[in-house]
C-alpha cells in the first residue's frame, strides 16, 4: 500500500478544505491511501469558533467525491444535532466509510477540549481494500486500555491522527517525540499492526506542534520518518 502523509499546518478558519482538496488531487494518482493530521479541516484552538466552524458531513461532499480515486483520512470537527466531535473521518470509493470521534479529551494545562466537545465511546475496526484499518485521535492512544480494546478488533493498521505541542526540550531532544514513539511501538507490537502516525505542525496562539510523522512496523520499527517542524507531503510504500 502505497501511503501519503501530510504533514501540515491547518489554518484557523475553514479554508483548509481548499487546501486538503488541492493536496488530495496532487496525489491520488501516486498514492492509495492520503492521511491528514487532527483537526486538519480546522486548526486546533476553535474554542468558541467551534459553533460556526464545525463541519456537517453534507459538507465534504467533494472529500466523497475524491475517495474514489483514492482512500482519505482528514481530521474534522464535526457536528450532529448540536452535539460536536472531534473525529477522524475515513473516506472511500464515495463515501463516508468510518467516523471514529475521539474518546479521550484532554482538559488540562493548555488543553481544554472536554469544553467543547463531546467524547466518543468506541474504537472500531471497518474493513477497506487494503486490510482492517482502526483510527484514533492523539490523547485516545495514552490510555492503557485502549490498546486492549484495538487488540481485540484485530487491525492490520492504526492510524492515529494527532495534533500534539512541542515541550519537554532538553539536550537529547524533545521529551514528548520520545513518550509518542514509545506508545506507537508498544501499538505495534501489542496489536500486530503497522501504525500511520500523523502530526500536524506550525502554531497557534503561542502553541508550536513538532511534526515527526512516522510509520511504523509490526515489529516496532519506525520505517519511515518526516522531520520536525516542516510542512511536508510524502509517499511512502508499506
Amino acid at each position: 500500500m502505497r501511503v501519503t502523509l501530510v504533514q501540515s499546518s491547518p489554518k484557523l478558519n475553514r479554508s483548509n478544505l481548499a487546501d486538503i482538496i488541492e493536496t488530495v488531487n496532487r496525489h491520488k494518482d501516486s498514492s492509495d491511501l492520503v492521511v491528514f493530521p487532527e483537526l486538519s479541516l480546522n486548526g486546533y484552538l476553535l474554542q468558541d469558533k467551534l459553533y460556526e466552524d464545525a463541519w456537517d458531513i453534507s459538507e465534504l461532499n467533494e472529500l466523497k467525491e475524491l475517495s474514489r480515486d483514492v482512500d482519505i483520512v482528514v481530521g474534522a470537527a464535526m457536528v450532529d444535532s448540536r452535539v460536536f466531535r472531534n473525529a477522524a473521518l475515513y473516506f472511500s470509493q464515495g463515501k463516508l466509510l468510518s467516523q471514529h470521534n475521539k474518546v479521550h479529551l484532554p482538559n488540562y494545562g493548555m488543553f481544554e477540549e472536554a469544553r467543547y466537545f463531546s467524547a466518543g465511546s468506541l474504537f472500531e475496526g471497518f474493513e477497506t481494500s487494503h486490510g482492517k484499518i482502526s483510527m484514533l485521535v492523539c490523547e485516545d492512544l495514552w490510555h492503557a486500555g485502549v490498546h486492549h480494546q484495538l487488540f481485540d478488533e484485530n487491525p492490520d493498521y492504526i492510524i492515529a491522527l494527532v495534533a500534539s505541542p512541542a515541550r519537554g526540550f532538553d539536550d537529547d531532544g524533545l521529551l514528548i517525540e520520545d513518550q509518542w514513539y514509545a506508545l506507537l511501538k508498544s501499538a505495534a507490537l501489542h496489536c500486530d499492526a503497522k501504525v500511520v502516525f500523523v502530526n500536524r505542525v506550525g502554531f497557534e496562539d503561542g502553541l508550536g506542534f513538532w511534526g515527526g510523522s512516522c510509520i511504523v512496523d509490526r515489529n516496532a520499527k519506525i520505517l519511515e520518518k518526516l522531520p520536525h517542524y516542516e510542512t511536508l507531503v510524502k509517499t511512502f510504500d508499506i
